[in-house]
C-alpha cells in the first residue's frame, strides 16, 4: 500500500499543481473560451495516456525511452513560447479574445498535455502490474496495493480542487500567472537536464563524444548531474509556490477590504473571507501531508532490512544437524551453508504458534527470488515485497512462502540432508 501511496503522489504532484493553475489562469484571462481550449487540452491528452497506455500493456514491444526525450524537449519548447507569449498577450484579466488570446491558450494546453502524457499512463498501468504473489486480483494483495493507489489519488484530486479555489480568489492575476510561471521555468530546468546529455550521445553528426564526461559538456553536464540526483527537488518547488499561494490568500482574507452597505453585507463578505482562509489551510496542510509521503513514508517503504546472521549447525556426515532446543522460542532462525561453487544456501526455521512442528524452507521463494525473510513483531516478513506470512503455512509450496526443505526430527534435533541443501543451490545463483 505505502509504495503505490508514494509513488502515485511523486509521478503526479508536479502535473497536478500546474495544470491546475493553467486551468485557472487561462479561465482568469479569457473566461469560458480559455478554459474550453484548456480542457479541450486535457481531455485529448488523457485519450492519448489511455491509448498509449492500452498499447504499451498489449504489446511485447517495449517503447523506446526517447519518447521521454521528446517530451522534455517539446515542454522546453513549450515552456519558452508560453512565458513569451504570456508577457505580451496575459497582462490583463479578463480580456477581449482575440487571436493572440487563442494562441496562448493553445500553447498553454499544449503545454498541460506534455505533463499529462509524460506521468499519467505510468500511473494508470500501475493497476494491472501490482505483485500479488500469484493470487490474482480478488486478493487481498491486491486490495492493499489499489487502497494505496486510490488513496494519492483522491488526496491529489481534493489537492487540485482546493488549489483550484485558491487561485480564483488570489489578486492580481498576474501574480498566480508569474507564480505559475516561476514553477513553469524551473521544470524547464529539469527537462533539460534529463534531455539534453542524452540527445547529444545520440548526436554524432555533431562530433562530439558518445560516453558523457563531465569535461566535455561543462556547465550543461553539471546540470545533467544535478537534476538526476535531485528530481524531488523540482516536485517540492511546485508545491512550494502552492503554499506560497495558499498563504497570499490567506493574508488577503485575513480582513474584509470590499465595500459594503449593511451589516448583512458584512456578515456576507466575512464569511467568503473565512472560507478562503480554510481553503488555504487546506492546501498547506494537504502540501504538509504529500512532504511526509514523499519523505518519511517513502523512506519507511524503500528502507533495506538487514538479514540476521546466520547460526550455528553441526555436520555430520552428509547431514546437518540442529537442536531443537535452538529454534523452539518461535522466533525465525536463519542457517547458511557455503557449497563447493562458493554459493550460500540459505534456510530459515520457525516453531510453528501453539504446534510441534516447525515451519522451514529456504530462505527465497519462487516469487520474489532469494530476498530473503525478516522477523517483525513476531511475523515472519517477506523481504522484497513486506508480505507478512501465515507461519503455519511456511513449509508449505505456493504464493510468497518459501521454498519447502525437507527434514526430519531425530534424536532431539532437526536433521537436515546434504543433498537437499545441494538441491536450493540454483536459487542462490
Amino acid at each position: 500500500m505505502l509504495k503505490y501511496l508514494w509513488t502515485v503522489t511523486e509521478d503526479l504532484l508536479l502535473a497536478v499543481t500546474y495544470v491546475t493553475w493553467m486551468h485557472i489562469v487561462l479561465g482568469r484571462l479569457y473566461g469560458r473560451l480559455g478554459r474550453r481550449i484548456h480542457g479541450a487540452g486535457i481531455g485529448l491528452s488523457v485519450l492519448a495516456c489511455v491509448a498509449f497506455a492500452i498499447v504499451k500493456n498489449n504489446t511485447n514491444k517495449i517503447i523506446s525511452s526517447r519518447w521521454n526525450h521528446y517530451i522534455f524537449a517539446a515542454y522546453i519548447v513549450l515552456a519558452a513560447l508560453f512565458l513569451l507569449l504570456s508577457l505580451i498577450f496575459g497582462r490583463r484579466e479578463k480580456a477581449r479574445f482575440h487571436a493572440g488570446g487563442a494562441v496562448l491558450s493553445a500553447v498553454g494546453s499544449a503545454l498541460s498535455a506534455v505533463l499529462i502524457f509524460y506521468t499519467l499512463p505510468k500511473v494508470m498501468l500501475y493497476p494491472f502490474n501490482f505483485n500479488t504473489m500469484g493470487n490474482g486480483y480478488l486478493s487481498s494483495y491486491y486490495g492493499v496495493r489499489l487502497a494505496g493507489w486510490t488513496l494519492a489519488l483522491l488526496l491529489l484530486l481534493v489537492y487540485a480542487r482546493r488549489l483550484a479555489c485558491c487561485a480564483e480568489t488570489v489578486q492580481p492575476c498576474g501574480l498566480l500567472a508569474g507564480l505559475m510561471n516561476l514553477g513553469a521555468i524551473s521544470y524547464a530546468v529539469f527537462c533539460f537536464g534529463r534531455f539534453f546529455i542524452p540527445w547529444v550521445n545520440r548526436a554524432k553528426w555533431l562530433k562530439w563524444p558518445v560516453k558523457y564526461t563531465k569535461e566535455a559538456y561543462g556547465w550543461a553536464g553539471s546540470i545533467m548531474s544535478f537534476t538526476g540526483r535531485n528530481i524531488q527537488l523540482f516536485i517540492f518547488i511546485a508545491a512550494g509556490l502552492a503554499v506560497v499561494l495558499a498563504a497570499i490568500v490567506f493574508i488577503q482574507n485575513t480582513r474584509v477590504k470590499d465595500p459594503y452597505d449593511n451589516p448583512a453585507q458584512l456578515r456576507k463578505l466575512r464569511a467568503r473571507n473565512r472560507r478562503s482562509r480554510r481553503t488555504a489551510v487546506i492546501v498547506a496542510v494537504a502540501v504538509a501531508l504529500f512532504a511526509v509521503i514523499l519523505t518519511w513514508v517513502k523512506a519507511y517503504d524503500t528502507r533495506v532490512i538487514e538479514l540476521s546472521a546466520p547460526e550455528t549447525y553441526t555436520v555430520s556426515g552428509d547431514e546437518i544437524l540442529i537442536p531443537l532446543d535452538a529454534v523452539n522460542d518461535g522466533h525465525l532462525h536463519r542457517y547458511e551453508y557455503r557449497t563447493e561453487k562458493n554459493i550460500d544456501v540459505r534456510w530459515i526455521v520457525v516453531r510453528k504458534p501453539g504446534s510441534a512442528s516447525y515451519g522451514v524452507g529456504l530462505d527465497a521463494c519462487e516469487v520474489c527470488g532469494n530476498a530473503g525473510y525478516s522477523e517483525r513483531n513476531g511475523q515472519v516478513i517477506c523481504k522484497r515485497c513486506d508480505v507478512v506470512m501465515n507461519i503455519n503455512t511456511i513449509g508449505f509450496k505456493g504464493g510468497c512462502n518459501p521454498i519447502p526443505l525437507a527434514y526430519e526430527v531425530k534424536d532431539g534435533n532437526l536433521v537436515f540432508r546434504m543433498e537437499d541443501i545441494l538441491a536450493g543451490e540454483k536459487e542462490f545463483r
